[in-house]
């Protein structure tokens, strides 16, 4: 087959058009060679753009996280920093508060750098989940652990119900249970109960964790698991939600709300699929 100088310099015209980033279809159906050519510097035209769009929306995304992470971090630094300004020239009773106000800002300020290190590990696909029966009691105990304190300050009681073996990662599932614990407990008034049922259907094993808060809107239920914008109150980072979902998808579970404004609670419902303690018990 006898190839034409022109069109040997077209192609070449067009490949450097790609280059600089124009969009040009190279895509020749007819037979040969040169056709064949063709398709595959196309082809390969159609790589290059999707790896660059995928480094470009990967570039946006870290911008964006960055952003939101020094805002998240910038409020209670400054609260600090204008609170141990005053610290000295206070009268003795204000120091009491504002050291007492710095704890729960270090505090604050401690689990949202902790948890944004587990959710940069999760988005990385640099967790490696270690799958092991556990009893779904003795998670949730687990997941209460650090917890105590805040229950104790609202005279909480948890009611766990029901009992199963539940296939999954026994450190990362409970850190997920703990932010759902967590969530349900700042949003239920002091005196409350936040009732764990445990169970199970043909499709998935759960946890549901209901509270006696005042419930959410259909609107506020697709904003919650957006992270830092999801948080249910001004005292929340709008992290530990986001955290939980991004645990149970990546291992291949879900998290559900069932609620409605105006209507006492919010359940949240932890999925955990049969095919993954189907695998386990087939083993």
């Amino acid at each position: 087959m006898l190839i034409r100088k022109k069109d040997v310099k077209k192609l070449s015209e067009d490949v450097r058009k790609i280059i600089d980033g124009q969009e040009i279809d190279l895509r020749d159906n007819r037979e040969g060679p040169w056709s064949v050519l063709k398709n595959d510097i196309h082809t390969l035209a159609n790589l290059k753009n999707e790896q660059m769009n995928t480094l470009k929306q990967e570039h946006e995304f870290m911008q964006e996280t960055l952003a939101n992470i020094s805002h998240q971090l910038k409020t209670p630094l400054t609260s600090m920093m204008i609170m141990a300004d005053l610290l000295e020239s206070a009268p003795k009773d204000k120091q009491k508060d504002f050291l007492t106000n710095i704890k729960k800002e270090l505090n604050h300020t401690q689990w949202l750098v902790a948890a944004l290190l587990k959710m940069a590990k999760l988005d990385a696909g640099a967790i490696e989940f270690t799958y092991e029966p556990n009893s779904a009691r003795n998670l949730i105990l687990l997941a209460l652990e650090p917890l105590q304190i805040l229950l104790d300050i609202k005279n909480q009681q948890v009611e766990i119900l029901d009992e199963t073996i539940l296939f999954c990662d026994k450190k990362w599932t409970a850190e997920a249970l703990t932010n759902v614990i967590k969530n349900a407990s700042e949003h239920s008034p002091n005196d409350s109960v936040i009732k764990i049922q445990i169970g199970s259907n043909p499709i998935c094993k759960w946890i549901s964790i209901s509270d006696e808060g005042p419930g959410i809107s259909k609107t506020k239920v697709k904003q919650i698991f957006k992270r830092f914008e999801g948080a249910r109150s001004d005292k929340g980072h709008g992290i530990g939600l986001p955290l939980s979902l991004a645990i149970m998808k990546g291992q291949e579970g879900d998290i559900e709300v069932q609620s409605k404004e105006g209507h006492q609670g919010a359940t949240f419902v932890l999925k955990f699929y049969n095919t993954k303690n189907e695998a386990y018990h087939n083993r």
